[in-house]
Parts: structure tokens; C-alpha cells; sequence
């Protein structure tokens, strides 16, 4: 799905005024993200690092709600998931470009 396809029906009824909700999805989004490095320990430390169709199934679920929270804390800056990814994109091809793909910082 693209990203403003998923945004807009994503949105979240449950809070009203938006640009003033940060913070539920903000620690919604911190929660699944956890989620998703449990399995991804439970594929070592159980599974040998063999990733099995179940797995990537129970993997795209908890992804899933990763981009829900991640989407509903964009749009509560106003920001698209689109225009996310295009900065990043250019700030990772500046980097690799300077040479600046290691080391610390954001600006680097």
C-alpha cells in the first residue's frame, strides 16, 4: 500500500485535536517496536536465526502496528509518510555521497 493511501484511512478517531496527541502515538509507536525486537531475539535465541513463514507472518503483523503509530505521529505533525521517506532517502544518499554513512549525529 502507498503510504498517503494508508495514512488517511488510518486516522485515528479516538483523538480530536490533532497536532495536540503526540504523545499516545509517540509511546504506542516505542511499545510495538519493542514487540517487533522480542520476536526478532526469540528468532536467535530460539529458532537459531532461521526465519520461518509463521515468523514473518507474526513479524508483519507487529510491523503493521509500527506503521500504524509511526503514520498517526506523522500526521499529528502534519508531516506525510511520503515526505519522510524522500528526506531520509536524500539525507542517507548525502552521507554515502560525503563518505558520512559511520560515525555519530544527526547533521553528519
Amino acid at each position: 500500500m502507498h503510504p498517503p493511501y494508508f495514512q488517511r484511512p488510518s486516522c485515528s478517531r479516538r483523538h480530536k485535536n490533532k497536532g495536540q496527541n503526540f504523545i499516545y502515538p509517540t509511546l504506542g509507536l516505542a511499545g510495538e517496536t519493542g514487540e517487533v525486537a522480542e520476536k526478532v531475539k526469540k528468532i536467535l535465541r530460539d529458532k537459531n536465526g532461521v526465519v520461518d513463514e509463521q515468523t514473518k507472518e507474526s513479524l508483519k503483523k507487529e510491523l503493521g502496528d509500527v506503521l500504524w503509530y509511526l503514520s498517526q505521529l506523522a500526521t499529528e505533525f502534519d508531516l506525510s509518510l511520503d515526505d519522510i521517506a524522500d528526506t531520509n532517502l536524500k539525507k542517507l544518499l548525502s552521507r554515502l555521497e560525503r563518505g558520512k554513512i559511520g560515525g555519530d549525529g544527526d547533521d553528519r
